[in-house]
């Protein structure tokens, strides 16, 4: 898998976005490291790199909301990669499907959808 080193890593990691593989919605962006990547091709569940924790983790782990990997892509410039999923559960650790659910409009925070599950029974 020489192309995993091809790819274009900022302080060692690369941008992941998660988008439903039957709906297209984007679900979530996050890091990953070599690790990581190579972990989720490995498992075909996807592993990120928790900036903040400074350690690697697998999406779903406490929450039991997994990501299937159905297909990785990679930009034109290789620094960012899309992983098309299927996602158990909700992406969002604030119990919405996805963490896109606040939107600007005409100046104002709105948000949109409604939680699919209660983050304080799930953590």
């Amino acid at each position: 898998m020489k192309w995993i080193n091809d790819l274009k890593y900022k302080d060692g990691l690369i941008p992941a976005i998660a988008q439903d593989c039957k709906t297209g919605e984007v679900l979530m962006l996050a890091y990953m490291n070599k690790q990581a990547l190579k972990k989720t091709i490995k498992t075909k569940k996807c592993h990120y790199y928790s900036r903040s924790r400074k350690k690697l983790w697998l999406k779903g782990e406490s929450s039991g909301h997994i990501q299937k990997v159905k297909a990785i892509f990679t930009d034109c410039d290789m620094d960012c990669l899309l992983i098309k999923i299927a996602q158990k559960g909700g992406a969002c650790h604030t119990g919405y499907k996805s963490c896109f659910y606040r939107e600007i409009k005409a100046g104002k925070l709105k948000t949109r959808g409604k939680k699919i599950f209660d983050p304080n029974k799930v953590y």
